[in-house]
């Protein structure tokens, strides 16, 4: 390995495109649409790897199998021609030590502030040097969204092009997710977050017989079905001896939670109660269903009249941050639960401006005097914190679920990728590339959610034992690396004891 004092490149050395970084060439979506006038639609390669142009910038020719695919010749993905690692350490080299237009000769420094600049630079370089050859993507990922944070470019356009021979859309679930994580470090520098986290809704599927991708999703994982199961525990417990309900869901999506509440109302002893949801949508949200509310409305009658429980149902096509106690239709007699399921985390808090709709709808909430308001949320942590730390508080929480689906689908499967892609990667391109209001993935952990109810005024609302014992029976249907943990009437789901998913629900 050669180090500065024995090789020192010059400006005219350097590949010309290493600086400023050619950010196109590393889009797996389309975060290059802050920089051309391109559509907004993800794009991939045949053999599902991550579309790229030629690089020029900092070249490292890895050994290439027959379909054109990087193929690793070790396990750490890095390289063991000693030309090519040679000419990225001096590229590194120059990136972080400089070059002989700086006019920098470290034996002819005396003043210690210098010296000790160099000094640092010069640990910085041989710690980087130490990483690419671990080849540990993790570290490589954090390195690289430090060196955004830092905006050392030379730094990072480096990084990125080690980067983008490591990661892809149909390997294992670290590379799958590393290529996500990649293009939101991409999308950050080209202030096209906002974007691609627009444009890659969950579309429906091309026909009635195919399952939509969030739908798919719900299918080969438990999260969501254990969310909706738990929170509907809550309820029926809450309604056991109502005879009028109205629900108020401030995120219907296409009603999937409440097929199973009906049928579990209509058997209650003593007939069913007649049961009022109040669904809360915005306009957006009718690009998954394909629709608007009305395909929900007919859903869930539907179900009712089969299930022979009177049934109402009232659109509110507004977002919740614009609702108001009188778009609630509240009717006197009525027993009312509220419904927060995966959609708190959406709503700005203080942290973002003046209007704190997160807590303003508890306390709208409260207000009402619900018998019961159930909260499901993701168990993560990346609404107030810094950039790196947020950054790796994302990779840690999504390898689970990237894992998970790895049990479930194919590396291959046409189906997993597009789950992957529209349902997941738009979530983890928002957290890593948006700042202020455009960055509406907010996650807290339970601790944080715990508080703001508290503070709004209810009080906990313990999970029953058969609600624990009715999840630990789903997930007799899936893979044994699930774990299920009854924290003080709260549930958390989890994969391999990480906990992925919080159920919990509160009281006046």
């Amino acid at each position: 390995m050669q180090t500065s004092q024995k090789r020192k490149v010059t400006v005219q050395e350097m590949e010309p495109n290493c600086w400023p970084p050619n950010l196109e060439q590393y889009c797996t979506l389309d975060s290059s649409s802050g920089l051309q006038n391109s559509s907004s639609t993800a794009s991939f390669s045949p053999n599902g790897s991550p579309v790229s142009q030629p690089n020029n910038s900092c070249p490292m020719d890895l050994r290439r199998s027959p379909d054109n695919t990087c193929s690793p010749v070790s396990d750490s993905c890095v390289t063991d021609n000693e030309h090519d690692l040679s000419h990225m350490i001096r590229q590194l080299e120059t990136a972080m030590l400089g070059t002989d237009s700086d006019n920098i000769n470290v034996h002819a420094i005396t003043a210690s502030g210098r010296s000790t600049e160099v000094s640092i630079k010069s640990e910085r370089w041989k710690y980087m040097m130490e990483v690419i050859a671990r080849g540990d993507l993790k570290e490589l990922l954090c390195a690289c969204a430090k060196a955004i944070e830092n905006k050392d470019m030379h730094l990072t356009d480096c990084l990125m092009t080690q980067l983008r021979q490591m990661v892809s859309v149909s390997g294992e679930p670290k590379q799958r997710l590393g290529a996500y994580m990649l293009e939101g470090l991409v999308a950050r520098l080209a202030s096209s977050g906002s974007s691609i986290y627009k444009s890659l809704r969950c579309k429906e599927p091309a026909s009635s017989e195919l399952l939509s991708y969030m739908h798919i999703l719900y299918e080969i994982c438990p999260y969501f079905k254990f969310g909706y199961m738990s929170a509907n525990g809550a309820i029926v417990e809450a309604m056991k001896d109502e005879s009028r309900v109205h629900i108020i869901d401030f995120q219907i999506a296409q009603g999937s939670q409440w097929l199973t509440l009906i049928h579990a109302l209509a058997a209650q002893p003593g007939g069913p109660p007649s049961i009022r949801i109040t669904g809360i949508d915005d306009s957006t949200s009718a690009y998954a269903r394909g629709g608007g509310l009305e395909i929900v409305r007919q859903r869930l009658s539907k179900v009712a009249e089969l299930c022979k429980v009177p049934f109402e149902f009232h659109a509110a096509a507004i977002s919740a941050t614009d609702v108001q106690l009188e778009n609630l239709r509240i009717q006197p007699g009525e027993a009312i639960a509220v419904n927060f399921a995966m959609m708190l985390h959406h709503m700005p808090d203080e942290s973002v401006g003046t209007q704190n709709h997160r807590d303003r709808l508890l306390r709208l909430a409260k207000s009402l005097s619900p018998k019961v308001v159930t909260l499901v949320e993701q168990e993560a942590n990346t609404n107030t914190a810094p950039f790196v730390p947020r950054f790796l508080e994302t990779m840690n929480h999504f390898l689970p679920i990237f894992e998970s689906i790895d049990v479930s689908l194919p590396r291959d499967h046409k189906e997993r990728i597009n789950v992957e892609q529209h349902c997941l990667a738009r979530e983890i391109v928002n957290i890593i590339a948006c700042e202020g209001p455009e960055r509406v993935e907010r996650h807290e952990l339970l601790g944080k959610w715990r508080s703001r109810f508290i503070m709004a005024g209810f009080k906990p609302f313990p999970l029953s034992s058969f609600v624990n014992s009715t999840i630990k029976t789903l997930l007799q249907s899936y893979c044994d690396k699930y774990t299920l943990e009854d924290k003080d009437g709260v549930l958390l789901l989890g994969w391999m004891n990480r906990a992925i998913v919080a159920s919990c629900a509160w009281r006046c």
